[in-house]
């Protein structure tokens, strides 16, 4: 077992700064790493070193790895945390730590590369019995072949490239009839896009909920899930608020879909933390969609229930350590919901809006946690994801813990550019969400940029009506003057001209 003395974060802003506190709690040195956007960063100040890596963009800077190795090295640092985003999910940069002596806090380059490929990971999982969405294993181009899949799978179905993403080469087919067109339409645009017009035939889940599980694995074989978060809530196909527990997950189908995040762990030989990501259709059937492995942006939910710190385990795990307890050891206490403030406008389309935090006041009080990589007068830099911060609020049910996020939300004060917290409050407050029946077109059914317009209550408008009122006596009592004051000028007027 091999002790971390130094530890360099090759990441930025709340997550850097997140892993840092943890390891100073450990007695573990930090280092960071910053472009020059990020010279007077938070994290760059809390570090007991700090080294500067290049330009503001990422490809020049926190995407080259071997000036991340040079700064480790520079630095005699015992091992590499990647964050999330970046480098995290690399597999050659996880190999660069390792050969260069160094301990890189994550799963091994080999569980990375297997589970980031879609078709391998698929592979591995099925060997585990791990529920997949009914479809192909393999691509396939011949028409025929392809709907008679089709028919076999039940309609709906999604036709997508094998060979890309960004919606291109992806078809929605909702009868038999028209398959062939579509089939033809999706082969087109893979070959045109990618020059590979072999596709996939999938069951289409039509009201798909996002539930994944945390798990855990040593470097001796053991692995448990800390239990799930409900990530239904999305823009863009991205998160912004996140639940755990799940509300709609019974004892029984929690336990079964732990059981396969962990066999999908098995299958990948995983140790450290990692994230299992699962579709749920509306009858509560759960088919794997795929696993990051790295810690998740929601990661704080699962500590709130859990009453776990996640980078501390994973520093001890990395260094060689058992896992603590077992999964019967475990167990659910409380709720926590996690909203993503982002420098977005969801009145134009969530669109980034970078500026200047010209007011910035954290709220407060108990079960209350805000992770963040900024304060008061700074600015969000361009160059990078725009989230200012996340709040997490832990309560002993779902209601209350929905009931302190409100309260948070409305004490939260960013001035200077939108955010995304009226919008996360519009969710809080909406019976889709408080009753649990939502799922990840929560966005697309209910969200318009008009509801974030400001509403009164009975007594404001009963206060507006009397100011109404009375400016409008105000106006008539100054337009009467007005004509009396035109009228004697010009009575004056004819009299002298007279």
């Amino acid at each position: 077992m091999r002790k971390i003395k130094k530890l360099l974060v090759a990441n930025r802003g709340e997550i850097a700064l997140r892993v840092m506190r943890s390891a100073r709690e450990l007695g573990i040195k930090t280092v960071a790493v910053y472009s020059e956007a990020d010279r007077n960063a938070l994290h760059v100040r809390f570090a007991d070193e700090a080294i500067f890596i290049g330009p503001p963009p990422s490809a020049q800077s926190y995407l080259v790895m071997d000036k991340i190795i040079a700064a480790a090295k520079q630095t005699n640092t015992d091992a590499i945390h990647p964050g999330y985003g970046f480098l995290s999910e690399n597999e050659e940069f996880a190999a660069l730590v390792r050969d260069a002596g160094m301990i890189f806090i994550g799963p091994s380059p080999e569980s990375i590369l297997l589970m980031g490929s879609k078709l391998g990971a698929k592979a591995a999982v099925a060997k585990f019995n791990v529920p997949l969405v009914p479809g192909t294993s393999e691509p396939i181009s011949d028409i025929a072949a392809a709907k008679k899949i089709a028919k076999k799978i039940g309609y709906p179905i999604l036709i997508k490239a094998s060979a890309g993403g960004g919606g291109k080469g992806m078809r929605i087919v909702d009868a038999e009839a028209d398959f062939e067109n579509q089939m033809e339409r999706a082969v087109s645009e893979a070959i045109s896009a990618f020059g590979d017009g072999s596709v996939f035939i999938e069951k289409y889940v039509t009201q798909p909920r996002h539930i994944e599980f945390q798990i855990f694995g040593d470097q001796h074989g053991n692995v448990v899930h800390l239990f799930e978060r409900e990530c239904s809530i999305q823009r863009r196909h991205q998160k912004v608020i996140e639940e755990a527990p799940s509300a709609i997950l019974t004892p029984a189908l929690r336990k079964q879909m732990g059981e396969a995040a962990v066999n999908v762990a098995k299958a990948a030989n995983y140790y450290n933390a990692g994230t299992v990501e699962f579709i749920v259709d509306e009858n509560k059937n759960f088919y794997f969609l795929e696993m990051n492995t790295r810690l998740q942006v929601e990661h704080p939910v699962t500590e709130q229930i859990t009453g776990l710190d996640l980078v501390k385990l994973q520093i001890k795990v990395a260094e060689g350590e058992k896992l603590p307890f077992k999964q019967e050891d475990l167990k659910i206490t409380g709720h926590a919901v996690e909203v993503r403030v982002y420098a977005e406008d969801p009145a134009n389309n969530f669109l980034p809006d970078i500026g200047t935090l010209k007011t910035y006041k954290r709220p407060q009080g108990h079960g209350i946690r805000v992770d963040d990589g900024f304060e008061q007068g700074m600015s969000i830099p361009f160059y990078y994801d725009p989230m200012i911060a996340k709040m997490i609020c832990h309560d002993e049910t779902r209601e209350r813990a929905i009931e302190k996020t409100i309260r948070a939300i409305d004490e939260y004060e960013i001035t200077g550019l939108e955010t995304t917290l009226g919008f996360c409050r519009f969710v809080m407050t909406h019976e889709a969400f408080r009753s649990g029946e939502f799922d990840t077109k929560f966005v697309e059914k209910y969200f318009t940029p008009d509801v974030l317009k400001p509403t009164l209550n009975a007594d404001e408008e009963t206060l507006a009506a009397m100011l109404a009122g009375f400016l409008k006596e105000e106006g008539k009592q100054v337009a009467t003057q007005s004509n009396q004051v035109v009228n004697t000028s010009l009575w004056k007027k004819n009299r002298v001209n007279g």
